[in-house]
């Protein structure tokens, strides 16, 4: 009897999406309950004015500094909050 000795693949492996954000994109944002957002509110969309790097390797992205459409506020987001990014519409 053979066993599969292979790294079982799980929905984990695949590349975090915060990995390819970059400074002028539009994203989706997951709410966060600990940011004092409105409860009934499941996630926002944004545009990123910066983007920080961790300590370890400051080219990973762990951080973002987004602006959110609807209200134009400001905000500091972790990373794995960001859900979607949007598409560029095409030039003109």
């Amino acid at each position: 009897m053979s066993a599969d000795r292979g790294v079982p693949s799980s929905p984990h492996s695949e590349r975090p999406i915060f990995l390819d954000v970059a400074p002028g994109m539009t994203v989706v944002v997951r709410h966060d309950s600990l940011t004092g957002e409105m409860p009934g509110k499941d996630w926002w969309m944004g545009q990123v004015i910066h983007c920080g790097g961790a300590a370890r390797n400051p080219s990973m992205h762990n951080l973002f500094q987004i602006a959110d459409v609807d209200s134009g506020v400001i905000r500091w987001v972790n990373a794995d909050l960001v859900t979607h990014i949007l598409p560029r519409a095409p030039e003109q």
